[in-house]
């Protein structure tokens, strides 16, 4: 009875009625997040002097078109059962239903695409944009908290979150809290953000070094603890759900990624001084033992 009285409570619906107009709260988590991402990324590279404003929300709205388009691919190859039943199934993301692989990866893409032809750095713009995405992941999560869907084992935590039983998948039927992942998630990524700027401004770091350690960041506690404690359905491959597959996978690949960019001599186009992440420098060694041309 105590656990239950001190558990966080889930709201009873995920929609925010204001007459003739609904809001779905995923959609404006999401909304929220990528505004967050583009204001905390244009401010670094407006302040780098990389590139001006105009060129900021361009970046934004292609690479946001993109990794929605991405991410919702993403889920229905990887969980078709979780997809409604309808004609419209397939765009229906406002009832959840986005892989962050799909989204990301597309995101990035299409804006890589973008910094191409305007004849900058991919390289430092992925920079620029990664601590920004994980700002975004991290906000983005509440929306599942409002949906009541990608949450944990079942727990007497004291922080355990309610889940309706409309709401609770097989085997866990007579459970009444779960560990509320999204809320672990969130706090997880916001950490994550403020090790990433203060990894910018201390250290030199070679692009796209930065992104990579948002990457290997994120990766590494989806890999270690996050998978192993949702209950969602899953594909599962020797064992482990398939999303811990592929954070196991990326963190190897941005491990490798950020040891292969501090070891290039030449600073990809763009960068040099004033272009780099804001106060900064670019290689992973304190600013007071560094050396002309190292």
């Amino acid at each position: 009875m105590t656990a239950v009285l001190a558990s966080i409570p889930s709201p009873s619906g995920g929609n925010i009625d204001l007459g003739p107009l609904t809001i779905h709260v995923y959609g404006l988590m999401l909304l929220l997040g990528i505004l967050g991402a583009t204001l905390l990324s244009g401010v670094r590279a407006v302040r780098a002097g990389a590139c001006d404003w105009d060129f900021i929300f361009r970046l934004a709205m292609w690479g946001v078109a993109g990794g929605i388009v991405g991410a919702r691919a993403y889920h229905v190859a990887t969980s078709w059962s979780e997809v409604p039943d309808e004609w419209w199934g397939v765009f229906a993301v406002w009832k959840g239903g986005l892989g962050v692989w799909g989204g990301v990866a597309a995101g990035v893409g299409v804006g890589a695409v973008i910094v191409k032809r305007a004849g900058k750095s991919i390289f430092e713009f992925m920079d620029y944009v990664g601590p920004g995405l994980l700002l975004a992941q991290g906000v983005g999560r509440w929306g599942n908290y409002f949906n009541q869907e990608l949450f944990g084992k079942p727990t007497g935590l004291p922080w355990g979150l309610e889940i309706s039983p409309a709401n609770r998948p097989a085997g866990y039927t007579d459970a009444a809290t779960f560990h509320p992942t999204f809320l672990y998630e969130f706090i997880w990524d916001m950490i994550g953000v403020a090790v990433l700027l203060w990894v910018g401004r201390r250290f030199r770091i070679r692009a796209p070094g930065l992104f990579c350690l948002y990457v290997a960041w994120y990766t590494f506690a989806r890999a270690s603890w996050e998978e192993h404690l949702r209950v969602d359905p899953s594909h599962y491959i020797l064992g482990q759900r398939l999303n811990a597959w592929v954070a196991i996978g990326l963190f190897l690949l941005a491990v490798f990624g950020f040891f292969w960019a501090q070891r290039q001599r030449t600073e990809p186009p763009g960068q040099g001084p004033g272009r780099g992440v804001p106060a900064g420098p670019r290689m992973a060694v304190p600013k007071s033992s560094v050396r002309r041309g190292r």
